[in-house]
């Protein structure tokens, strides 16, 4: 079983190695290749020139000037009319429509409008009997946001630590 399995990946080797060699025989037929422009004295290469004083390309496109308003009736106006109809007024609600209607049959029901009040609900009431205490309602709190470090103002002068006096400098 070795034999045959060793024989037969000694001969795709073989076959893998002919197919390198025959490929790397393969000449570039030099009739193919475009004629060197050569200098007149000493056969140099030079490369074309052309003058390009005066020249000068097309007018860059003019950058139009949208106000915010513009902008804002453009992104609803999406079919480019001029107009916004209802239809296209209320697209952008469609899809926060669609998450909030689980069931899909376009009705949204008071318990599906809720659904992330009563997910909560669950998620806090630890042991289930659909009550919170006031350890299992603590658990609800929202939690603060991060602010975020503004370096973009002049730095303001340190605060005093607690071993320092008014001044800033050590306490004693």
């Amino acid at each position: 079983m070795n034999r045959t399995v060793l024989g037969a990946f000694a001969a795709l080797l073989m076959v893998a190695a002919g197919l390198f060699w025959w490929e790397g025989r393969a000449a570039i037929d030099p009739g193919k290749l475009p004629p060197l422009a050569l200098g007149k004295a000493s056969g140099e290469v030079t490369l074309p020139v052309a003058e390009l004083r005066g020249a000068q390309g097309p007018a860059l496109p003019k950058a139009t000037e949208m106000t915010k308003e513009q902008r804002r009736f453009d992104r609803l106006d999406r079919n480019r009319d001029g107009k916004i109809t209802r239809v296209e007024a209320l697209a952008p609600r469609v899809a926060a429509f669609r998450k909030l209607d689980v069931d899909g049959n376009n009705l949204l029901t008071f318990d599906e409008w809720a659904v992330r009040t009563s997910n909560k609900f669950k998620g806090a009431d630890a042991n289930g009997d659909g009550t919170l205490d006031r350890a299992e309602y603590a658990t609800t709190k929202p939690r603060p946001k991060p602010k975020a470090d503004c370096r973009c103002g002049p730095k303001a002068p340190p605060r005093p630590s607690a071993d320092s006096d008014e001044d800033g400098g050590p306490a004693g």
